[in-house]
């Protein structure tokens, strides 16, 4: 497979320039000298892996081409990295970001710089494609089970040979789904090096330079820097979230208190910078694995300070109840309710679902840092301990999240 790399400026030199620095690595190219021309070709062609595009151009400038590409929704995957010979200051470079666009890179273009922002974006492209068709062929699979279930429903015979046919099926699908975890694990696994050479090279340049370069040039490196950091965040949330299905370790008796107790602990000083008041009521000792309990009330705890209101301390209040649910006939499961209520923004309670999706986001990155993963990484691990977890909140009157774990004897282990 060769990425198709969508080219955009008004200078054919230009052009030319970086194509000429990243041939080497087996792209293929198309080429625009206008946002309209680029427009043009993003009407039939919707394949590119990214959009390298200049911001000042005639007619429609690289911000507004931007926006509009983004209108569509078969085009939104496509990430977009300006090319610019202007600082516009902090106010324009925000505007870039919010309409899109992944990064900036400026002239003179640095050729090793812009081989491995490229490489980076690639990688992912590459990655997502095959994980792609692993997922039409388990839709393929699926499609020949529902066919086979209405040809063979009038038979007794057939119907005893579905099944069959089903259970192996089932059984491709749990092995296709594991391949799948193991294959994000070792994609989110490779893609630690390049991010580990793009910190390392900036922060040498920086150590290196930084009393010799002005004060734009440092902000460039800062930039880039930050940049690095947020992408190896996301790296470490996805390896994190594939590690899951990935390292199956046993359940044991697990102390709820000293879970909290040791991620307050870590997360001390954005408590303390948020003058947040954290109440913990008593919580019973559990059968479940520690080691995914960690994460679980990290990411449900950092949600919580992250959208507390402004100049408003967060308040956040841990407590849990017991629940009988019945499950059939003559049958109930008991379960340990754990509730996490805060007196944050909230969110509108139609999105109660939607939050817990993977890369789902209500807000802005600009307004609210982070990766889209950790309520996703919630929700796999409380589905891994054959719980789940839900959602209540109301704008401006803050968010209660309720995980459901089952109790594996009938009862919690008293403290």
């Amino acid at each position: 497979m060769h990425p198709k790399i969508l080219l955009v400026d008004d200078r054919e030199d230009n052009l030319l320039s970086i194509e000429t620095i990243l041939e080497q690595d087996g792209y293929r190219f198309v080429k625009a000298n206008s946002g309209s021309q680029a427009l043009k070709i993003l009407l039939t062609e919707y394949d590119f892996a990214m959009i390298l595009m200049d911001v000042k151009m005639p007619n429609l400038n690289g911000f507004e081409t931007a926006t509009i590409i983004y209108q569509r929704e078969r085009l939104r995957h496509i990430p977009i990295i300006f090319i610019t010979a202007n600082n516009f200051g902090e106010e324009n470079i925000f505007k870039g970001y919010s309409t899109g666009a992944v990064d900036y890179i400026y002239k003179p273009i640095n050729p090793d710089l812009l081989r491995a922002k490229v490489s980076v974006f690639i990688d992912l492209y590459k990655k997502n494609h095959q994980l792609i068709a692993q997922e039409q062929r388990l839709v393929a699979i699926n499609k020949n089970l529902e066919n086979e279930v209405l040809e063979r429903k009038m038979s007794e015979e057939k119907i005893k040979d579905l099944n069959r046919q089903l259970l192996e099926n089932i059984s491709r699908l749990e092995t296709a789904n594991q391949e799948l975890d193991r294959f994000a694990f070792m994609a989110s696994h490779d893609l630690q090096e390049p991010m580990r050479k793009i910190r390392l090279f900036s922060d040498r340049l920086h150590h290196k330079y930084k009393d010799v370069l002005d004060a734009e040039a440092l902000m460039f490196i800062n930039r880039i820097q930050l940049a690095g950091i947020r992408m190896e965040n996301l790296i470490k949330d996805i390896l994190t979230f594939s590690k899951i299905s990935v390292e199956k370790d046993p359940f044991i008796e697990t102390d709820l208190n000293r879970i909290i107790r040791e991620v307050l602990d870590e997360m001390n000083d954005e408590v303390t910078e948020k003058e947040a008041d954290v109440n913990v009521q008593q919580l019973p000792r559990i059968m479940a694995n520690p080691g995914l309990m960690r994460p679980l009330f990290f990411n449900l705890l950092s949600n919580s300070l992250k959208y507390s209101k402004k100049d408003v301390p967060p308040k956040i209040n841990i407590r849990y109840e017991m629940a009988n649910e019945t499950i059939s006939r003559n049958k109930q499961k008991q379960y340990c309710r754990i509730f996490i209520e805060d007196n944050g923004i909230g969110f509108d309670q139609i999105y109660a679902e939607q939050i817990f999706g993977m890369f789902k986001r209500l807000h802005r990155h600009a307004e609210f840092e982070g990766t889209g993963i950790g309520l996703a990484l919630c929700k796999k691990i409380v589905e891994e301990h054959e719980g789940y977890i839900t959602a209540l909140s109301k704008v401006d009157e803050g968010s209660t999240f309720i995980v459901s774990l089952p109790c594996k004897n009938g009862k919690e282990l008293k403290n």
